[in-house]
């Protein structure tokens, strides 16, 4: 009886505990103006992920906070990830949507520019994973390649692309698919956002860009249309052709060896892991950042939240914070002359 007397007392002081935490985080957010940071522009997909989620994540915190949309754009959204790490408030008041392929940046360690340690920011959770979206390099039907295999050939035509900057997919993932397919392209970077490079296509200065297809359904559908002015070439960060498009091929399909299809696997791997990650600064206090990571698991149940989504063509399959460090962990695994090739890939097409 008294051993179980003992553990009923322990119990109940746990769950008081656990009380005065919880209430202690209310307390803390009632009233408050979070600010949810977007590394990119308004009107793409970024930004549009961002502000389905702000609509309904309050709800779902301890103390129902008011949580608004700030856009900072800039370097493909490294200037937001380094904002987040070393100038935000690290009190849980300010987080953000940074780019998928920022973790890998960070790991890397090529670019100067880059003041982050990935493993340190306290990730909140991706509000999908890349399974039912694709990476998608589309071209104006006026393009001098009109298929994949002009783009490949060695005395084909040239592809301008359009990107914002060195870091960000739509720049980096080009080069990828240049080094590890054979393809002939050319990029113009420094445009704001996605926004602008879409209107660079349509404007015809540029040939076409790599974009998500989520992000080309949500803004710009009628691209998608089989009597459109616009093709996909290739699809990238995908395992398996997408049904609506089955006669455009993977990436993987198309490397022309085990080294080229290791390069596109290793660099797939953090884009299908995490498509839309949300970041809070490091070294919060334990409590408000599974205060933030509770509530993004709640909201991508709600149904209001999911209906909001389906109705703006975002899918959502969420992956939730501990896969994402899991994730990184894995990245960094990987062997020095894979880390290496990235590197210097990564390095070759600045200025280019």
């Amino acid at each position: 009886m008294r051993t179980l007397f003992a553990g009923l007392c322990l119990a109940l002081l746990v769950q008081a505990a656990a009380y005065a935490v919880s209430d202690s985080v209310g307390d803390f957010y009632r009233g408050k103006v979070l600010t949810l940071f977007v590394g990119y522009g308004p009107g793409g997909g970024y930004d549009l992920v961002a502000r389905v989620l702000a609509r309904h994540l309050g709800s779902h915190m301890p103390g129902r906070p008011t949580i608004v949309v700030q856009n900072m754009p800039g370097a493909g959204s490294l200037v937001a990830a380094n904002y987040l790490y070393n100038v935000a408030p690290h009190d849980g008041t300010q987080f953000g949507l940074i780019a998928r392929d920022m973790p890998l940046l960070g790991l890397l360690g090529h670019n100067p520019n880059v003041r982050f340690d990935s493993h340190k920011f306290t990730w909140v959770g991706s509000a999908s994973d890349f399974s039912d979206d694709a990476y998608v390099l589309i071209v104006r039907k006026d393009a001098p390649v009109k298929s994949i295999d002009d783009a490949r050939r060695p005395d084909g035509p040239v592809l301008v692309l359009g990107g914002t900057a060195e870091g960000a997919s739509s720049a980096d993932v080009p080069k990828i698919l240049r080094d590890a397919l054979g393809l002939h392209l050319k990029q113009i970077l420094g445009y704001r956002d996605s926004a602008a490079i879409f209107l660079a296509m349509e404007n015809a200065e540029l040939n076409g860009r790599m974009a998500e297809l989520s992000s080309v359904r949500a803004t710009h559908p009628q691209w998608l249309k089989p009597d459109s002015d616009y093709r996909i070439l290739v699809m990238y960060a995908r395992t398996k052709r997408d049904p609506e498009f089955p006669d455009v091929p993977t990436a993987r399909e198309l490397a022309p060896d085990k080294a080229a299809r290791d390069l596109i696997e290793f660099t797939e791997a953090p884009l299908l892991t995490m498509a839309w990650p949300f970041v809070a600064p490091p070294g919060l206090a334990q409590d408000r950042a599974a205060a933030l990571q509770s509530a993004f698991a709640a909201t991508a149940q709600d149904s209001d939240y999911l209906a909001d989504a389906a109705s703006l063509k975002i899918a959502v399959s969420p992956v939730n914070a501990t896969d994402i460090y899991r994730a990184i962990d894995k990245l960094s695994a990987a062997s020095p002359d894979i880390l290496d090739y990235v590197r210097n890939l990564m390095n070759a097409g600045k200025g280019g």
